[in-house]
């Protein structure tokens, strides 16, 4: 047995023990349920370990995520329902089922070629039971990553633009629509207005290979880091934030744009 199948099986056996007899109280009593949350918060660590750059940091996190399908493997298993053998036979077996240009004599070309086929064989796996084109998008994912896969979904029938610059109309036709509702002061229509805006520039990132919601989340760590710069400055001077004029807020914004410009340039 290799090392990391050594490994596999003492982590398995880990938690065997905490979950059974004399082992921890707070491990024993989780459900599929109450792992929810933890299940999300480490899968997001692990992208902020990624966009850190830090293999320590992403080296933990990921085992952390591992742990995860461990504890709910665990459970079923407790349940007579499936262990965790089973899910990897599970995997594997797709993985092979999925990649026939690699594991069968089947030709595929492309990326864009793999995933098509992979739907193709997907469809056929599920038997058609799905009643849409846009079936298998869990409600549960964050908006912006449900948005672009509800597109990509509708795209692959057909259901597109032909070209980004129509697309980029669209996006504008949505403003232009919810500045109308911004003058009429409709609360309910202002809502509904920017979700369609959103929802324009979620097929622009599309059309233009951007994924909107690693867009948004790498402005929101640039937003932190220039308001930490602006916040510690004025610290630094005694003052807090709410004692700065907005000009003055302003120049320290700025001035942590220009020190972030000069990080990437060096």
């Amino acid at each position: 047995m290799s090392d990391a199948g050594r490994e596999f099986d003492r982590l398995v056996g880990i938690m065997d023990r905490l979950r059974g007899p004399g082992g921890c109280p707070w491990d024993a009593e989780q459900t599929h349920g109450s792992l929810t949350r933890y299940l999300l918060e480490e899968s997001y660590e692990v992208i902020e370990a990624i966009d850190a750059g830090s293999p320590e940091m992403l080296k933990e996190e990921l085992g952390d995520l591992i742990l995860q399908p461990i504890f709910h493997a665990a459970i079923a298993a407790e349940r007579g329902e499936f262990a965790i053998t089973d899910v990897l036979v599970g995997i594997n077996e797709k993985l092979v089922r999925r990649h026939p240009h690699v594991f069968g004599d089947q030709i595929i070309g492309s990326s864009s070629a793999q995933v098509e086929n992979w739907e193709k064989i997907k469809a056929v796996e599920k038997g058609d039971k799905r009643k849409s084109a846009l079936s298998g998008v869990p409600p549960q994912l964050p908006a912006l990553l449900r948005a672009q896969k509800l597109t990509e979904k509708a795209a692959r029938v057909g259901f597109d633009w032909e070209h980004v610059d129509q697309v980029f109309a669209k996006v504008l036709e949505e403003l232009g629509e919810f500045q109308e509702t911004m003058v009429e002061g409709d609360q309910e229509r202002m809502e509904a207005e920017l979700g369609d805006l959103l929802f324009a520039i979620v097929n622009l990132g599309r059309f233009l290979a951007i994924n909107p919601e690693e867009a948004l989340r790498k402005t929101m760590t640039r937003f932190t880091a220039r308001f930490e710069h602006v916040e510690g400055s004025l610290h630094g001077q005694g003052r807090k934030m709410t004692d700065a004029t907005p000009a003055e807020m302003d120049l320290l914004w700025e001035e942590a744009k220009r020190l972030e410009a000069a990080e990437k340039s060096a």
